[in-house]
């Protein structure tokens, strides 16, 4: 598993490269530019070269874009999925350009109105924006499922990959805090491997490209997105040493998304902390195993 976190890449690119080998990170998620905002940063060759330069000596091994949160390839409004289809085939690009695992998206909201609707419109988005790109893989995230968003359940991301034409390109990023506040409990390793069964049966492993891990202010089957520190949260110590120890998640870059002590983001304690209750967990599936046998 490459753990690492999400970075900024102010300054140029080159710069999450350093900030996230100062964590001790072995992969990193990055804005392509501001995530609240339509306009994109103006990237060229020579950015993406300076950053596969300085990526080459480091240790870390893979790099996600998460795409802008205003994206909402679902909406009924036309200019919004114009909008939106702009905006991702950039990520897509710039992704491309630096030799990037993927883009990860928030497939869209249907909001008040009809999800299966919803789910087709931003299938054709989507389609088209890989269409008109190559390379660079889209990795749709899970949701906790507030306010109509999609991708809620395991049958809703199946439904987006088909509507979405299927792609090859095509992946799932499967968030933890996502998860447990959709009704996926996760907190034990039995429960890991329980909801890992139920994504295969519906989605299938190999669509599984990459992993968020943070832990869940808001309790199970809450349905709010509220990240917590590593440890800190209702998943707790145990349910996050479960999940990193899955062994279906092995080689995947799993990103920290969570707020840190200061309000800016994940430390280079947190990810210590996480390769320690990796190992944890990975004793406790042993023992099980030799006291099973």
């Amino acid at each position: 598993m490459l753990i690492g976190a999400h970075v900024s890449q102010a300054g140029g690119l080159p710069n999450a490269i350093e900030r996230g080998s100062a964590l001790g990170a072995h992969a990193i998620q990055i804005f392509n530019q501001s995530p609240r905002m339509w306009r994109p940063t103006a990237y060229g060759d020579d950015d993406y070269s300076a950053f596969r330069e300085a990526m080459s000596p480091s240790a870390i091994e893979a790099v996600l874009i998460h795409a802008v949160y205003l994206i909402n390839c679902a909406s009924e409004d036309g200019e919004i999925r114009d909008k939106s289809h702009t905006s991702l085939v950039q990520s897509l690009t710039v992704g491309a350009g630096i030799g990037a695992s993927g883009v990860v998206l928030h497939p869209g909201s249907a909001k008040q109105g009809d999800v299966g609707q919803a789910i087709q419109r931003a299938g054709e988005v989507i389609s088209t924006a890989l269409s008109e790109t190559d390379g660079c893989e889209l990795h749709l995230e899970n949701t906790a499922g507030a306010g109509g968003t999609l991708g809620r359940s395991f049958d809703e991301l199946s439904a987006l990959l088909e509507a979405s034409g299927g792609d090859e390109r095509l992946g799932i990023c499967l968030d933890s805090c996502h998860l447990f506040a959709s009704g996926y409990d996760i907190r034990t390793i039995d429960g890991v491997a329980q909801v890992l069964d139920e994504f295969d049966a519906a989605v299938g492993l190999d669509r599984l490209r990459s992993l968020h891990l943070n832990d869940s202010q808001a309790p199970l089957g809450s349905n709010r997105d509220r990240h917590a520190d590593i440890g800190e949260g209702e998943i707790g110590d145990a349910g996050c040493a479960a999940f990193l120890s899955e062994p279906r998640f092995d080689t995947l870059p799993c990103v920290l998304e969570t707020p840190g002590p200061h309000r800016e983001g994940p430390t280079s304690e947190e990810l210590a902390l996480c390769a320690r209750l990796r190992k944890r967990g990975q004793t406790a599936r042993r023992r099980s195993k030799a006291a099973s046998a």
